[in-house]
C-alpha cells in the first residue's frame, strides 16, 4: 500500500504503560514525518491531555481528540469541525440512566475541550491521570448545570460500578440520538450521533486529500474499532481484547514492546 496518514490511538497504543514515549517510537514518527507520512494522534484526550506529551511525539499539527468529535491544530489553534450533543439530549440520557443506576456523577467537556464542567462530587472520584486535569481544578457545579449546554464528550462514572457495566446498561436502554464508547478510562464517553474516531479520520482525510486505502491505523479499546476497520490498514496491539483484534488487519506488539514502532519501521521498510 501507498502510506500517506498513520492515525493513532494514544494511551494503552502509541504511549507506553508509563504513558511516554519512548525512543524507538519517537524515531518512528520522525521517520514516518521525513518520508511525509502525516501522523495524527486520534485520542479520547482533550488538548490539554495532548499537551503532556505533544513534545516528546513530535506533534505540532491536526489532532482528532474526544474520540473523533472535533479537529484541532495543536501549533494553529483552530479547529477543522467539532460535533456537540444538543442540552435535550444530555438531559434525557442522564435523566433514563439515572433511573437505572442512582449515584452516576457526570462531567461535561465543552469549548474546543479546553472547558472541563463537573458535577458536584466528580472531583472527589477522579485522579490526574483520568483528564490529565488536577481534580482539584476541577470544582462541581449542579447535574442542571452540567447537562446545560452543548457538549463535545459526556462523560459518566460510579463510585463503584466498572464502566463496562454503565456501558452495558446505557445500551439496554434502547436511547438514540449518541455514540457511547469505553476508552479504557474508568468512566463511559459520550459523544454526538455518528461521532467516532472513524468518522472524524475521514474528515480530516477529505480535508487533507487523502484516501482511506493510504491511512494505516493502530489502536487498542473498543472506542477504537470502528477506525481500524475504516482505515486501508488497521493493527490492534497484542493486549486489546478480542472485538478490537478482529476488526484489524494486523495484531502489533503490545505497546510495552514498541508494537507502533515496530509496524512503521517495516511498513516503511
Amino acid at each position: 500500500m501507498t502510506l500517506r496518514l498513520i492515525a493513532t490511538d494514544l494511551d494503552g497504543t502509541l504511549l507506553d504503560p508509563s504513558a511516554a514515549v519512548t525512543p524507538r517510537t519517537r524515531a518512528a514518527l520522525d521517520a514516518a514525518r521525513a518520508a511525509g507520512v502525516v501522523v495524527v494522534p486520534v485520542t479520547a484526550r482533550q488538548p490539554i491531555g495532548l499537551r503532556v506529551i505533544a513534545a516528546d511525539a513530535g506533534f505540532e499539527g491536526w489532532t482528532l481528540c474526544g474520540n473523533g468529535a472535533y479537529a484541532t491544530h495543536l501549533t494553529e489553534g483552530r479547529m477543522l469541525f467539532a460535533e456537540e450533543l444538543p442540552p435535550a439530549t444530555l438531559r434525557t440520557l442522564a435523566d433514563a440512566l439515572s433511573a437505572s443506576v442512582p449515584g452516576l456523577l457526570f462531567a461535561s467537556v465543552r469549548e474546543g475541550g479546553e472547558t472541563f464542567v463537573a458535577q458536584h462530587g466528580y472531583a472527589a472520584v477522579a485522579q490526574l491521570s483520568d483528564h490529565k486535569r488536577d481534580p482539584a481544578t476541577m470544582g462541581g457545579v449542579p447535574l442542571d448545570q452540567v447537562l446545560a449546554a452543548p457538549t463535545l464528550k459526556l462523560v459518566i462514572r460510579h463510585p463503584e460500578l466498572a464502566p463496562a457495566e454503565l456501558f452495558a446498561t446505557l445500551r439496554s436502554l434502547g436511547l438514540t440520538g449518541f455514540e457511547a464508547t469505553l476508552s479504557g478510562a474508568p468512566f463511559v464517553e459520550v459523544m454526538a450521533q455518528g461521532v467516532t474516531k472513524a468518522t472524524g479520520l475521514a474528515r480530516l482525510c477529505t480535508h487533507l486529500g487523502i484516501d482511506r486505502a493510504e491511512v494505516v491505523a493502530f489502536g487498542d479499546a473498543l472506542n477504537d474499532v470502528e477506525m481500524l476497520r475504516w482505515a486501508g490498514h488497521g493493527v490492534a496491539m497484542a493486549h486489546a481484547d478480542a472485538v478490537v483484534q478482529e476488526a484489524a488487519d494486523e495484531v502489533a506488539p503490545s505497546n510495552a514492546d514498541d508494537g507502533v514502532a515496530r509496524v512503521i519501521e517495516r511498513l516503511l521498510g
